[in-house]
């Protein structure tokens, strides 16, 4: 049976009330078929790429088994969201306040940026759900300031992204002592590769797989092309040029280094335009604001490291720029993710260096479809493009290069015949004959 409104998923009429206040009255794809499992109990993976309503698919049902099961006196928390970031975790926070508003119940974020114990309300007062972090609950957990007994649901946000910062090890640990659990759910940007499904097998137990939105569907709505640059003096003007666009109404442009970040941010604002910026060594207060700053639109454009744009929630993005090209194809899938989200398209622009061919032949191999190189008349390179390589191939001169090696290897095939060094050696030279048996030898 295919879900068309929140209000055949049997959800109780707080919450039903809340999504209307919202204006959200029929269920994302993801939504549509994970609630249905997770109410039932079951464990699930789900695949859902960011602004396909992924945090609603498990924040309803662990919702609503709280509301359907509730305990008799307070205690500690009873469902565990663990998040890659500070930001993602305050994000999905806010939007179980805004889902639980016409409840009782209570919901409370322990993350780094904030003193050591200054969560200590999540300690002593009642709290029904928690969204953390995984390194201060951690801390938390082994200092046993933290109760894990009475957790019933486990739920692992952007799955993907904290085993790529490294935090397998912490989230096993933290499943252990969370042994008691009835369920877990654990959502990831893609399912592709072994590390993510190897993952899930020794944390879910059977779950049900829910791919609802793949990702290569979700790209479809973000167009995508490159511009080729000589060096970083003209992929900043470039950048500049295309920025000043009318249809470039908001912007988050990446880059690979912090140090980048701070030099980029003052050639724009020599060219008049106004940004913010997240870095790695930015205080929790300075990163609050930057992003306020760009959601209110007294900004228009973000500057950001990976690291530091990691689980943040920005509306409207119209365009995304790779300033500087990601190392894998799967950070350049979650940087584009930053556009073309909630059904509205998107574009992402890339500005390439001669060393940066290679990394974007592997995004084109592993995206499975050419990037287009696009060019600004009177901003044209002077470098040459390498011909075909782009396109994830051998070019039609080595293609042709290698028949030709092949054809004079088939004529030239001869017997292998083993060449011993003793051979050259004794060349010319008769072999003498042994002696000859004597009758006394017998």
């Amino acid at each position: 049976m295919t879900v068309t409104t929140f209000s055949e998923l049997e959800l109780d009429e707080s919450l039903l009330q809340a999504l209307q206040e919202k204006g959200y009255t029929r269920p994302t794809a993801i939504q549509a078929e994970a609630i249905p499992a997770a109410l039932e109990g079951r464990d699930v993976l789900g695949s859902a790429p960011t602004g396909t309503g992924k945090t609603a698919a498990y924040l309803l049902p662990a919702l609503q088994h709280l509301l359907d099961f509730p305990r008799k006196k307070s205690g500690p928390p009873r469902i565990l969201i663990l998040t890659p970031t500070r930001e993602l975790a305050m994000q999905v926070a806010d939007q179980a306040r805004e889902m639980a508003k016409h409840t009782h119940l209570d919901i409370a974020t322990i993350t780094g940026g904030v003193a050591y114990m200054n969560h200590a309300e999540v300690f002593s007062e009642n709290q029904d759900i928690v969204v953390a972090t995984t390194g201060r609950l951690l801390q938390y957990i082994k200092e046993e300031n933290f109760d894990c007994r009475a957790v019933e649901t486990l739920v692992l946000d952007e799955a993907d992204r904290m085993l790529d910062m490294g935090f397998a090890q912490d989230i096993e640990t933290i499943a252990a002592e969370t042994r008691w659990r009835k369920q877990t759910l654990l959502f990831s940007a893609t399912l592709e590769g072994e590390a993510i499904k190897d993952f899930a097998e020794r944390i879910l137990n059977e779950p049900i797989e829910i791919e609802a939105d793949p990702a290569r569907r979700e790209r479809k709505k973000i167009q995508q092309w490159y511009y080729r640059a000589d060096d970083i003096k003209h992929k900043t003007a470039l950048l500049i040029h295309l920025m000043k666009q009318p249809e470039v109404t908001r912007a988050v442009v990446f880059v690979r280094k912090r140090e980048r970040v701070h030099e980029l941010c003052g050639w724009l604002r020599e060219a008049g335009i106004n940004t913010s910026y997240l870095e790695g060594e930015l205080v929790q207060a300075k990163r609050n604001e930057a992003i306020k700053r760009v959601a209110e639109g007294r900004v228009n454009v973000l500057v950001a490291t990976d690291i530091a744009a990691r689980g943040i929630d920005i509306d409207d993005v119209s365009h995304v720029f790779n300033f500087d090209m990601p190392v894998t194809a799967d950070t350049y899938l979650h940087r584009i993710g930053r556009t073309g989200r909630a059904g509205k398209k998107g574009i992402a622009i890339s500005l390439v260096e001669a060393h940066d061919n290679m990394l974007l032949g592997r995004i084109c191999r592993y995206i499975k479809e050419p990037l287009k190189a696009r060019t600004i008349d009177g901003m044209r390179p002077t470098t040459r493009a390498p011909s075909e390589k782009l396109k994830g191939k051998p070019s039609k001169k080595v293609l042709a290069k290698r028949k030709e090696l092949k054809d004079k290897e088939k004529l030239e095939e001869k017997p292998r015949v083993k060449e011993r060094h003793r051979d050259a050696k004794n060349v010319g030279k008769r072999r003498k004959p042994t002696a000859a048996k004597t009758d006394s030898a017998e």
